[in-house]
């Protein structure tokens, strides 16, 4: 499973749409098998989802995300998972 945290500044953004990068971790048997950076493209409507679709994410954790972008994500088979106040990227995926 490949799951994506929005960041900035290393730790955890609140909007996924203005994050300076995401971090992809890659798990597997609830073991950390990678973990990698990606730049996110410019935010605009609907590239974000496609984009995580594309780096062969399926899961995004965040902190909040409104229904248009979670049927967005849903679309492109990404689960949303939201409510997160853990800001370290890191602890967020371990817990």
């Amino acid at each position: 499973m490949k799951i994506a945290i929005p960041v900035a500044n290393k730790k955890l953004c609140a909007h996924f749409g203005h994050c300076q990068e995401f971090i992809i971790y890659e798990v597997n048997n609830n073991k950390v098998l990678s973990k990698t950076s990606i730049d996110p493209p410019a935010h605009a409507p609907g590239v974000i989802p496609e984009f995580l679709a594309e780096n062969k994410v399926d899961c995004i954790l965040g902190g909040g995300m409104g229904s248009r972008a979670q049927q967005l994500f849903s679309q492109f088979g990404i689960k949303v998972i939201t409510g997160i106040t853990e800001a370290d990227p890191d602890a967020i995926v371990t817990s």
